[in-house]
């Protein structure tokens, strides 16, 4: 399959190159001419444990190039969106900017049997009015969405091996068809080894990735409540943690108690999730994110007052060494970190 990749930020480098590793012939596009020079000559712009290996062997092979030339595109079946959707300056919403630049500069050289697809994680609803901005274009290809489950450190990992792969497919049956017949070429390798496939439409699909960050960001916080009351009371939260991480229901991953979460993705997330329930009229439903959202920065503010503490109640004329600065260990991410 001949893929277009538009946006080579985290996410789009890395599906770029892992795509071109499982065969598949790929376009990288990006409007940062200095992130192409580097891409291409195999130089990651970012730290991510195995990428850069998969990068250099992608380029090796003949079957990955970039360019910041949209009508390079034309050449190539399926066209998938990678961009950025940070939170909005003066709100909690996402930013579309990103996205809406992207689908508009590739219009031009779209043919009906093209086939687009998403990744971004975007709000409710988005999907269906790129749909709308294509029509309105006289574009008539087909748009499916493709949400992505990436950790940083990790993401080499979750692309070439998920642990599954969610369709969003358009109402038309024949334009799912179509879209459906590529992702399936995209993802013959992993469903071959039966990596579970969930099909839905557009707005299942997109809200399929801000439920899983917002429940994880859910389970963190939880954590660090209850870390609160063992403060009050003398017992041992990751005591505590072990005992309840042995019910299945629950499991033991992301309730390690400590600073909070931070990232470019679940902080955003969940913000945008409320933003959109509230512009849909069911702002109660995600009404618990907010005190989420409300203990995991309150954990920050501990922490330093922990270390006030700790230090006779004045930082004044201490030295304070700070071990980390990114949001989590193998990545070099600061966005929103705690730290």
């Amino acid at each position: 399959m001949r893929i277009s990749i538009i946006g080579c930020g985290y996410l789009g480098a890395v599906y770029a190159a892992s795509m071109a590793s499982i065969g598949h012939d790929v376009l990288g596009l990006d409007v940062d001419q200095t992130k192409i020079d580097e891409l291409g000559r195999g130089i990651a712009p970012f730290h991510e444990p195995g990428f850069g290996k998969v990068l250099a062997d992608a380029l090796d092979s003949g079957r990955l190039r970039f360019s910041t030339d949209y009508a390079d595109a034309a050449d190539y079946e399926a066209h998938v969106i990678c961009v950025g959707t940070p939170q909005q300056i003066d709100s909690a919403g996402a930013d579309l900017t990103y996205v809406h630049a992207a689908v508009d500069s590739l219009i031009p050289h779209l043919s009906d049997h093209h086939v687009v697809l998403g990744r971004s994680t975007v709000p409710v609803g988005t999907a269906s009015s790129l749909l709308e901005r294509l029509r309105a274009a006289g574009v008539r290809s087909p748009l499916a969405w493709n949400p992505e489950f990436l950790r940083e450190g990790f993401a080499v990992k979750d692309t070439l091996h998920p642990d599954r792969i969610v369709y969003g497919l358009p109402e038309d049956p024949a334009e799912a068809q179509r879209a459906r017949e590529v992702l399936d070429e995209i993802y013959a390798p992993m469903l071959e080894v039966e990596t579970p496939l969930v099909v839905g439409n557009y707005a299942t699909a997109e809200l399929v990735k801000v439920s899983a960050n917002s429940f994880l960001a859910t389970k963190i916080s939880f954590i660090n409540a209850v870390a609160e009351v063992c403060e009050a009371t003398g017992a041992d939260v990751s005591v505590i943690a072990e005992a309840i991480g042995l019910d299945d229901r629950i499991g033991p991953k992301f309730l390690r108690a400590g600073i909070g979460f931070g990232g470019g993705c679940l902080p955003k997330d969940i913000r945008a999730f409320m933003a959109r329930a509230g512009e849909l009229g069911v702002t109660e439903a995600l009404g618990f994110l907010r005190e989420v959202d409300h203990v995991n920065n309150r954990r920050r503010d501990h922490v330093v007052n922990m270390t006030r503490k700790a230090l006779g109640g004045s930082f004044t004329g201490k030295r304070i060494a700070v071990l980390g600065a990114a949001f989590k260990p193998d990545s070099d991410d600061t966005r929103q970190s705690p730290a």
